[in-house]
């Protein structure tokens, strides 16, 4: 679980998040919608580190049972922190010159111990979890579809076992008839891990078919 107490954060002095609290559960789809500048976006990258926020508290459960508020936490507790972290960018945003089982292998590579025979293991396991077939292993991403590469995506994400999942406008760019699968996939992957999920979005069909848990923000106030 995360919770967000009462946080603050300002740019320039105009408020975009105005002390706002929600709790984002285990094993649940939880959305973060509203309008373009309402502050949603604000608040994934707050929860995420990216943003420092003014006032208030980003509680999360890590390893071991502990609570820890992100502002509180050391250098090494939020390096820590982010290896329990998988995110899903916008636009897939995969490494170009690396073939589909090696963007998946790259955060193995970067932040495990695992030997090379166990990455590639763990990298084909995470691809077929969703469903990629594996002539498409070896393939380039721009030699795959949209909707493949979001796959792909969503198994590098997932590949370090992540107690948190992090979507940016996972359909975005996607037909409906794909956004459909991609989100039956978060949802699929989200119970079956009980991982926290946070998605940032503003389709409807989304929030209606999979969202367990909606935060719903206007001009950074919580409605």
């Amino acid at each position: 679980m995360i919770q967000v107490k009462d946080i603050v954060k300002s740019f320039d002095g105009n408020v975009v998040l105005n002390h706002v609290s929600a709790d984002f559960e285990d094993g649940k789809v939880n959305m973060i919608i509203g309008q373009s500048g309402s502050g949603k976006t604000v608040l994934m990258k707050s929860m995420i580190g990216l943003h420092m926020i003014d006032s208030g508290q980003i509680v999360f459960d890590t390893s071991g049972g502990k609570q820890q508020d992100l502002a509180s936490m050391t250098e090494k507790e939020v390096r820590m922190l982010h290896r329990e972290v998988g995110m899903l960018f916008q636009g897939a945003a995969l490494f170009d010159s690396m073939t589909v089982q090696e963007n998946v292998m790259y955060p193995l590579e970067m932040f495990s111990d695992m030997s090379k025979t166990e990455m590639v293991e763990r990298a084909r396991f995470c691809l077929e979890r969703v469903n990629m077939p594996e002539r498409a292993f070896g393939l380039m991403p721009s030699e795959i579809s949209g909707g493949m590469q979001k796959r792909v995506a969503i198994a590098r994400a997932i590949a370090l076992n992540p107690k948190y999942l992090f979507c940016d406008e996972p359909n975005s760019g996607l037909d409906p008839r794909t956004s459909l699968v991609i989100d039956k996939l978060i949802q699929d992957i989200t119970r079956e891990y009980n991982i926290c999920t946070i998605v940032n979005s503003h389709d409807m069909n989304s929030i209606m078919e999979i969202g367990d848990n909606i935060v719903f923000l206007r001009n950074g106030v919580k409605e």
